[in-house]
């Protein structure tokens, strides 16, 4: 699985644009379907079929990212987010911006240097709206001309390495590494039942591809496979978070506040006894702040019942996000079993 969340981490797909991974799924699990399609929105949704209950296995595509909204007439871009950043974390970040050719162009996030700031101003964070992508230009037709234009997506620059301990670390995790547990999970699972894996769109915008491809399909039952915030490291406290990396798959019970999910009883026991069953260690959690795509798929129709399994990971929406090989694993072995004991619940 290494390999697999490598190849998806380094590639790029913000809200709206997410061919690049779209395309990497699509390679990865053709031979474990019997179709593959991509519905009017985006979503890739990939169909093996099987009896009753049907099972909705879902992933979001697409990472946060910047939009190009400005070029200055001396060739500096000015951008808007897309998807929820903390400010501080894109300050002298390098940047790739994705032109309307398809070609690469690089920039960096610049600011005014320390050097020139009054006191007052380093005391301050610096707003992504006072921030600018440099690409090396002159002017603003050598940005044009390379491409750019109000619209462009932006994304950050950073490769896949490999930390102490089986740890990790890239870009994208969030949610790459649920991406790839849903790829690994249906490559594991001998199941009778029918498997919906679907590649949601702009999740971090609204989990906009889940609803849609969630009334196309009605499911009988529903798992949103994203990350977790893991603690276990300075700033976090045990009150604000229980979820440490290593420990195994997260099972969310509620997220912010209830105002996301609250998973039905019926999902926990499934998720709960399949890995207890299989000797799988997991987690729960219960949380105040950020949903996942299982929001919107709970809420369609007349309701689908549906979980969400977590990848603990630190530092999400962050460059730097981090998590474990361990865990990646046994996410997708309980997304595997569980896939092939539906039937005993549902």
């Amino acid at each position: 699985m290494r390999e697999l969340l490598k190849k998806l981490a380094e590639a790029h797909g913000v809200p709206g644009y997410e061919d690049e991974i779209r395309a990497i799924v699509e390679a990865e699990i053709k031979q474990y379907v019997d179709e593959i399609k991509t519905d009017k929105l985006g979503n890739l949704i990939a169909t093996k079929q099987g009896k009753k209950p049907s099972v909705m296995i879902a992933a979001h595509l697409d990472e946060i990212g910047l939009m190009v909204k400005h070029i200055e007439d001396e060739g500096f871009v000015r951008f808007s987010t897309i998807g929820g950043w903390f400010d501080q974390t894109l300050l002298n970040q390098r940047v790739i911006l994705h032109s309307d050719g398809g070609s690469t162009v690089f920039g960096v996030i610049g600011s005014k240097p320390p050097h020139k700031m009054k006191k007052e101003e380093r005391e301050k964070v610096v707003k992504s709206e006072d921030m600018f992508i440099d690409v090396g230009a002159r002017s603003k037709e050598e940005v044009e001309q390379a491409g750019i234009s109000i619209g462009t997506p932006v994304t950050i620059d950073r490769h896949f390495i490999d930390l102490k301990n089986g740890r990790v670390t890239c870009k994208a995790f969030d949610n790459r590494s649920g991406v790839a547990t849903m790829i690994e999970a249906l490559k594991r699972a001998n199941t009778e039942f029918e498997v919906y894996a679907v590649g949601t769109v702009q999740e971090e915008v609204g989990l906009k591809g889940a609803r849609t491809s969630a009334f196309e399909l009605n499911p009988d039952v529903a798992i949103a496979i994203d990350t977790d915030i893991a603690g276990g490291h300075p700033g976090i406290e045990k009150k604000d978070t229980t979820v440490e990396m290593e420990k195994g798959p997260v099972i969310t019970v509620s997220d912010a506040s209830g105002r996301g999910i609250i998973t039905p009883p019926s999902v926990l026991r499934w998720l709960k006894e399949t890995a207890s069953h299989h000797n799988i260690e997991y987690q729960l959690s219960v949380s105040e702040g950020g949903t996942t795509d299982a929001t919107a798929i709970i809420l369609t129709r007349s309701g689908i019942p549906t979980g969400v399994i977590g990848v603990p990971t630190r530092y999400i929406h962050s460059p730097v996000e981090l998590l474990s090989l361990k865990d990646l694993d046994k996410c997708a072995e309980l997304i595997a079993r569980a896939l092939e004991q539906v039937g005993d619940y549902f």
